[in-house]
């Protein structure tokens, strides 16, 4: 069998679709249906039937894979230029956005090779080898890459440090929450879109400051605190720095061990008063995360968690109803220690022995 322009498939792909067939026929010889072997298989009768003409005609070796009807256009060297190209980004070629399009790829391959391609053409180009369309990570223009880099390192560095004194890694994060839930998606009828009832008069918001712990053979641990928006214009809205401390000192009480906090560059983290503090006790380490990187603290996925799951389209009733769906998904994470290692794991940091 032939895949046409190798059928927009890798190669690990057409080596699974070829064992799926060889399978088949094995079934064939047994005299199977073909109904039978296309539910197992999950494959469309009529594809499993071809198969069975396939096979009948020419044996097992006819569904083995001949490769593609016609060679690609691009040869693996220029679509690796092409990749360098594209690295560059949309802007480096001319448009105003960052959106890579099937469109303005078809017209970067005409400007580098001269060859021509349909839209379906760079589609099947694209995924044979190994592109699909995805949602980009949202970064920041003022991030520094080479700084998050050795920030990096040096995050797992202390991760190693902590292990060898026995101390916790302690990753620390603040988020607010208003009665306007995340949005979420949800099924409705076809050119009908849902609609969620949401309060849009309430701007009363509550905090959570949380810390995500880890320890090489111990259970991780998620410790949070809450603080609510009185509505007072006078009032403080955010933590301060003896909020911080008191959480500090509660982490450590219920951790019963010295602790390493990796938090980032806030004001309120770096002071004075908070630093003073910290500096009179040996049981307390500090270290800052680089600028603009959120994706090296694992307690953005615990938001992440929260706002998908527990807090999505959800119609809050009063404030304490907010607070109660809150609280409700942390006790969950906090029962389900597999859930914060997943989190310090999206970040791609690793914690271990020195």
């Amino acid at each position: 069998m032939r895949y046409p322009q190798g059928g927009g498939l890798t190669a690990e792909r057409q080596l699974f679709r070829v064992e799926l067939r060889l399978k088949a026929a094995e079934r064939f010889a047994q005299g199977e249906a073909s109904s039978v072997i296309a539910k197992d298989l999950r494959f469309s009768v009529r594809s499993v039937q071809r198969w069975r003409q396939t096979w009948e005609d020419g044996g097992p070796r006819a569904l083995r894979s001949q490769g593609p009807a016609s060679l690609p256009r691009l040869s693996e060297k220029q679509f690796a230029q092409l990749e360098a190209e594209l690295a560059k980004g949309p802007a480096a070629h001319g448009w105003e956005d960052q959106r890579w399009t099937l469109a303005r790829v078809r017209t970067v391959i005409g400007r580098c090779f001269h060859l021509p391609y349909t839209i379906q053409g760079v589609r099947k180009l694209l995924v044979r080898n190994g592109w699909s369309c995805q949602v980009p990570a949202r970064r920041a223009m003022e991030r520094d890459d080479e700084a998050v880099r050795v920030g990096q390192g040096g995050v797992a560095v202390r991760g190693r440090l902590a292990a060898a004194r026995g101390a916790w890694l302690v990753f620390e994060d603040e988020a607010g929450f208003s009665m306007t839930p995340p949005p979420a998606k949800t099924w409705s009828q076809r050119g009908r879109a849902p609609v969620v009832r949401v309060r849009g008069r309430s701007r009363r918001r509550i905090s959570i400051a949380a810390l995500t712990c880890y320890k090489p053979g111990h259970r991780s641990r998620l410790i949070y605190r809450p603080r609510r928006d009185d509505g007072r214009r006078d009032g403080r809205k955010s933590f301060s720095w003896r909020d911080y401390r008191d959480l500090l000192i509660a982490a450590h009480q219920q951790l019963g061990g010295p602790i390493v906090v990796v938090w980032d560059n806030l004001n309120v983290h770096k002071a004075a008063d908070l630093r003073e503090w910290a500096a009179s006790r040996d049981w307390l380490t500090i270290h800052y995360l680089p600028p603009y990187a959120p994706d090296l603290n694992p307690v953005e996925g615990i938001w992440s968690l929260l706002r998908r799951g527990w807090l999505s389209n959800v119609a809050f009733s009063a404030p304490e109803h907010r607070v109660q769906r809150i609280r409700r998904g942390l006790r969950h994470i906090q029962y389900h220690s597999d859930l914060i290692n997943d989190c310090l794991t999206e970040t791609g940091l690793t914690i271990g022995p020195a």
